[in-house]
């Protein structure tokens, strides 16, 4: 596509912009039941309809901490759409960058969450993977301090543009960051043009290791499990140990803060590495915690604060999201953020 011209229009200018894939998530508390076919009717503890989406729920948790948000995204011309853009316009969200687009149907997520917080997830895309750069205003992205895109492999049409966005938004001041998401098809190494034009990827463990070992096959060789020769703790579901993961995403250009759910986070960057850790909580849902981590470290970064005291003020916010029903069922303020945050253990981590 051509390069990104912005034009003299100007908007509002906000603290943080979005460019979010958009959808109502079904929540499903399963409990112990494990799910059968066979037209078999099972009773289940709890079940709602809230707000979901990467986006759109970090999008809230960021309001919720103060910022003044905005949101570009698409959805169907259809009743959900019009519900799901009510919900997010009621946490005091921008939505007028939201498109209601005719033939389309708005997506949807259904979560079922087990007894030990574990969690599947099946997702309709639908009108979710219509944003394309030509949707996202000129003027909004030049006058944005902070872009963050979500759920990159769900955004397909959104691909192809958001390297020349982000460098746009980068060369008007603004800093950058991405949450990748799940890549259903395995398309990890697909996102390499983006990292280039990013300030800050927020991944979770999992897709920490996928995305380092798209870029570096020799991580193949440590997936075992073996001692952690970093400290950090920290690992993936196979075994592997994070920080030099990290590092592999980090040398690719940006800052690298990896969700590791109750234990943390680690981190690796210009200023080093980092680990925090989690504190004990009873979690009632896990859903969103790592989009209201994804609020809490850009609130941080947007507030001043280096990427050290960011990251414990991301671990504070996922921390307390997870004591709630929903993504957005608690959301925590600035000051509980900051409060919670300097409560947490963190240590310095080396980083050859």
């Amino acid at each position: 596509m051509s390069a990104v011209v912005l034009t003299s229009y100007t908007l509002p200018g906000v603290d943080l912009l979005v460019l979010a894939e958009l959808n109502p998530d079904v929540l499903v508390s399963s409990g112990d039941v494990e799910v059968r076919f066979g037209q078999v009717e099972q009773l289940v503890d709890n079940a709602t309809i809230t707000l979901g989406s990467s986006g759109a729920i970090t999008a809230c948790a960021a309001a919720a901490q103060g910022l003044d948000v905005a949101v570009c995204a698409v959805v169907g011309d259809d009743p959900i759409g019009e519900w799901t853009t009510d919900l997010l316009r009621g946490h005091g969200v921008d939505v007028s960058g939201v498109i209601r687009r005719p033939g389309l149907r708005t997506g949807l997520s259904v979560v079922l969450t087990r007894a030990d917080g574990d969690r599947a997830i099946l997702t309709y895309g639908g009108a979710m993977t219509e944003l394309s750069a030509a949707d996202v205003p000129q003027a909004r992205l030049r006058d944005a301090r902070h872009v963050h895109a979500s759920s990159y492999f769900l955004q397909r049409g959104l691909q192809a543009g958001l390297p020349e966005l982000f460098a746009a938004a980068r060369a008007a001041g603004a800093t950058t960051s991405l949450d990748t998401g799940w890549a259903p098809r395995g398309e990890w190494s697909s996102v390499g043009p983006v990292l280039h034009h990013l300030d800050y990827l927020l991944p979770n463990a999992a897709e920490c290791a996928h995305l380092a070992a798209a870029f570096d096959p020799a991580l193949d060789l440590v997936l075992d499990p073996v001692p952690d020769p970093a400290g950090s703790g920290a690992r993936d579901a196979d075994g592997m140990p994070l920080l030099p993961a990290a590092l592999v995403l980090h040398r690719l250009g940006p800052d690298v803060a990896v969700k590791l759910g109750a234990e943390g986070a680690i981190a690796v960057g210009r200023e080093g590495g980092t680990r925090v850790h989690g504190r004990p909580v009873r979690p009632v849902d896990t859903t969103g915690a790592g989009d209201c981590f994804n609020a809490g470290f850009l609130a941080g970064i947007l507030d001043g604060a280096a990427v050290p005291e960011a990251l414990r003020r991301a671990v504070a916010s996922g921390s307390l999201a997870v004591t709630g029903w929903g993504g957005t069922g608690r959301l925590a303020s600035r000051a509980e953020a900051v409060e919670n945050g300097a409560q947490l253990a963190m240590q310095q981590l080396p980083v050859a």
